[in-house]
């Protein structure tokens, strides 16, 4: 009995995201009929689990791969479960421009969105909780914390920020330039093949630059937490047909609920009488973004602040970059011409709203670090938008949107006034491959 009992211990944390996904999985290939609200439960928590499994393998898998191709298939496989759902409408889209090209839009935006207001800033704040609870409880006679030396490197604590490594000057760099590129989406009637090549270029000259970057691998496996720490701990080879099992199964599953849940979510708009854009605008990307958020919580909690930030601002890049791009190919492919996704006035707004967002956050990390201020600010402004969008009249929606779309700009262009050296060596650094001359945290300072 007690053995039973140790194996469930051991392994509940495998078997919870398989038990959650098989439902949804059962609805997809049974074809029982369900409402569809909870249709849209079902196939979004199938799209949880297997974003765990997706989360899992590739950090098991980055071990057995060159760095390079690491890169690319990390960034590839983190974008799957946001690319499956706008596949799907970018698709439709193809066929139906007036209906689904704004939902292929809103579920790019909501995920954009959602990373910057909700991820960076919790995450900020979770690393910077974690290490106070260290230095409480580690304190010596002296009065000094025992090893917040060490933990320096990633936050400090005293000035109440994250700091960002070196190599992450080379992500805050590239993510400026596509959030450069992004506020132009607004002023155009819509998004064609040529921003697919540009935002596609601008992410392949990012891996050759961050491969060329290098980093400190030494401490890649303290990265690793729950069942991927677990299973990398154990023999080789079963380390890796488990990260390929993974991997299988979390795509073969995505693949397999992406298209029943996001017409779910459409017809869950109909049926429930809420606005269809608003769910899949946050409820696809919550899906998605779940599992990914919980792994980065618990690298912050352990004291890896720089690290857990660090993955967020790269999974900014991919999502700015390869998930937009996708958005027009796939149309063009599924309407048969060069057309290009058609982009009307509400959605000119999101995407200004969406880039103006991304500028303010380079803003805030340009100097090397996010605060605990900065921090408040992304995610009192997210909160402040995410409920007027749910609340205000379609009338004054708009004003909402341009309005915050401009306060986000209005903030960033104080900020990078006052940082500007920062901003000059982070660009230059970042984009030519020359070490830092000066850390762009002091050159921040005023």
């Amino acid at each position: 009995m007690s053995t039973v009992v140790t194996t469930v211990r051991r392994n509940w944390p495998l078997a919870l995201p398989v038990a959650v996904a098989v439902p949804g999985l059962f609805l997809r290939f049974s074809g029982v009929p369900l409402s569809a609200g909870l249709a849209v439960l079902a196939f979004g928590a199938a799209v949880v689990g297997a974003a765990f499994f997706l989360s899992w393998g590739t950090e098991l898998i980055e071990r057995d791969i060159g760095q390079g191709l690491a890169l690319a298939l990390l960034a590839l496989i983190a974008v799957l479960p946001e690319y499956a759902v706008d596949a799907v409408f970018a698709w439709k889209a193809g066929q139906d421009p007036e209906q689904y090209a704004p939902l292929a839009l809103a579920n790019m935006t909501g995920a954009n969105r959602l990373l910057i207001g909700v991820g960076w800033s919790v995450v900020a704040l979770a690393a910077l909780a974690a290490h106070r609870r260290h230095a409480r409880r580690t304190r010596d006679s002296s009065g000094r914390a025992d090893g917040v030396d060490r933990a320096r490197d990633e936050t400090d604590v005293a000035r109440g920020r994250v700091r960002l490594e070196g190599v992450q000057t080379v992500e805050v760099a590239y993510l400026a330039v596509a959030s450069l590129y992004a506020l132009t989406f607004p002023l155009r009637d819509s998004l064609t093949l040529l921003d697919t090549v540009v935002l596609f270029a601008i992410f392949t000259l990012y891996l050759v630059r961050v491969r060329n970057a290098g980093g400190d691998d030494d401490d890649e496996d303290g990265e690793l937490v729950g069942p991927a720490a677990r299973i990398a701990a154990g023999p080789t080879r079963t380390r890796r047909w488990a990260a390929v099992g993974m991997l299988v199964f979390a795509g073969a599953a995505i693949l397999a609920v992406a298209e029943p849940f996001a017409e779910s979510l459409v017809e869950a708009g109909t049926e429930l009488g809420v606005s269809q854009f608003l769910l899949v605008q946050w409820v696809a990307p919550l899906a998605s973004e779940t599992p990914e958020f919980i792994a980065v919580l618990i690298l912050a909690w352990k004291l890896r602040g720089a690290a857990a930030l660090g993955a967020l601002i790269s999974s900014k890049i991919n999502q700015w970059t390869l998930l937009v791009g996708v958005i027009p190919l796939i149309f063009a492919i599924s309407a048969g011409s060069l057309s290009g996704l058609p982009i009307d006035p509400v959605q000119r707004e999101e995407l200004f709203l969406t880039a103006a967002q991304s500028v303010f956050a380079i803003a805030l990390v340009i100097g090397g670090y996010l605060s605990r201020r900065g921090a408040y600010a992304l995610l009192t402004l997210f909160l402040a938008q995410f409920v007027l969008a749910w609340t205000l009249p379609a009338e004054l929606a708009g004003i909402e949107r341009v309005g915050l779309g401009v306060l986000y700009l209005a903030l960033a262009l104080v900020l990078l006034v006052r940082r500007r050296r920062a901003l000059w060596l982070t660009l230059r650094d970042g984009l030519s491959g020359r070490a830092l001359s000066e850390s762009p945290e002091r050159a921040a300072q005023t």
